[in-house]
């Protein structure tokens, strides 16, 4: 039985990766026989004009399609269902989403509902969708949600306010065509919180209890990568090698993070972004290094591994002195990017507090927490990012 529970599993879509890979949308929706396709968007994504080049993809070859673009930065439920009833009305057999993290998980719960016929909200949790989904060409335009190679399907249930995370080899894209062009539309703000976030899949996945030598490779190139380029691409926002190097550290981090699974951070992000209506990139940055301090102790070899991969000499160093030193490093990178509010200047209160905890843990990315958290835990970790 022991040697059972080290063995590790990979999933991963075929990935089309370098500028231009968005103009394949029909090439690969050909492959698959699509007879009508549903493209899921949002109105940011149709204003930079992305949309217009999946037209044209599909239209050259000759494939049939119609717009779904009600989706909210932080996609609801009802968003959703709606997207599925539009589906089965245009007789459509496959999907192909083009904008960041909310319309490719939309598209993810889309497919889920088309297929299994139930509310999204009943498929929260690990391996529960019964049925195959639809097939799946996903164009992601920000480098950061990693939906676009990752098992993971995030879903605002609007009236409990809190996220649900569904997490299933079913949702991992068949196809991601990953064209760092995309991200070029984004603004200041939206580039870091998208870069950040993705360091934050990376360093969770690496510290995972989940992780392994499958996902590690990718977990500390990433954060390298983003350590190295975030920077440099906020003063220089319009440079191309530096928009594919954060693309290709957000494609690595994606692939680390849906094998590996998450921790903390993103339970508790769940809970504040569903409670909150906040980006979820901006509610990770707030919570890492606080995280890391909750954390360091009981994986401290690996938070080691990740202080080196972010520049960080630890020749020689006490173990208080690494933990620092690496919260130091985190804390000067958001700074760098300009995210710099806490908890508070967001506006959550202390008496959201109790609420939020008991809403992060339950979430399943709790479960591969390298420390395990108790409610308390997490209601200290929430105070002292206020």
């Amino acid at each position: 039985m022991s040697d059972l529970l080290n063995l590790r599993k990979f999933v991963s879509p075929e990935v089309i990766f370098g500028s231009g890979a968005r103009k394949l949308a029909g090439t690969y929706a050909r492959q698959f026989s699509a007879g009508k396709v549903l493209v899921v968007t949002d109105p940011g994504v149709i204003r930079a004009g992305w949309l217009k080049d999946v037209e044209e993809s599909l239209i050259e070859s000759e494939i049939a399609y119609h717009i779904f673009s009600k989706v909210s930065p932080n996609p609801r439920s009802e968003e959703v269902m709606e997207g599925a009833a539009i589906y089965r009305e245009q007789k459509c057999s496959i999907i192909i989403s083009i904008g960041g993290g909310s319309p490719m998980d939309c598209a993810k719960g889309i497919g889920i509902v088309v297929s299994n016929n139930r509310n999204i909200l009943r498929f929260e949790g690990v391996d529960q969708i019964p049925l195959p989904v639809p097939p799946l060409i996903f164009i992601p335009t920000t480098a950061g949600s990693s939906a676009d190679v990752s098992q993971f399907c995030i879903i605002t249930n609007l009236e409990e306010r809190v996220k649900i995370a569904i997490v299933s080899k079913s949702v991992v894209p068949d196809i991601a065509l990953i064209d760092p062009d995309t991200t070029m539309t984004m603004d200041p703000y939206l580039t870091a919180c998208t870069g950040v976030d993705a360091m934050v899949h990376a360093i969770e996945a690496y510290v995972s209890t989940g992780s392994g030598a499958l996902t590690d490779m990718y977990a500390l190139n990433a954060i390298k990568l983003i350590k190295d380029f975030l920077p440099r691409l906020m003063s220089d926002r319009y440079n191309n090698e530096l928009r594919e190097k954060i693309m290709l550290g957000s494609m690595k981090a994606g692939l680390a993070f849906s094998n590996a699974i998450l921790g903390a951070v993103h339970a508790m992000a769940h809970s504040l972004g569903g409670y909150m209506d906040l980006a979820h990139g901006e509610c990770n940055a707030m919570l890492l290094d606080h995280v890391i301090n909750y954390n360091f102790d009981h994986s401290f070899e690996r938070y080691k591994t990740i202080a080196e991969a972010m520049g960080v000499d630890t020749r020689g160093l006490k173990s208080k002195e690494v933990k620092s030193r690496l919260i130091k490093s985190v804390t000067e990178l958001k700074n760098e990017v300009g995210i710099i509010k806490t908890l508070g200047q967001k506006g959550v209160n202390s008496s959201d507090i109790p609420l939020l905890s008991v809403k992060a843990i339950k979430d399943a990315c709790i479960i591969t927490n390298p420390r395990k958290a108790t409610l308390e835990d997490i209601k200290v970790v929430y105070s002292e990012a206020m």
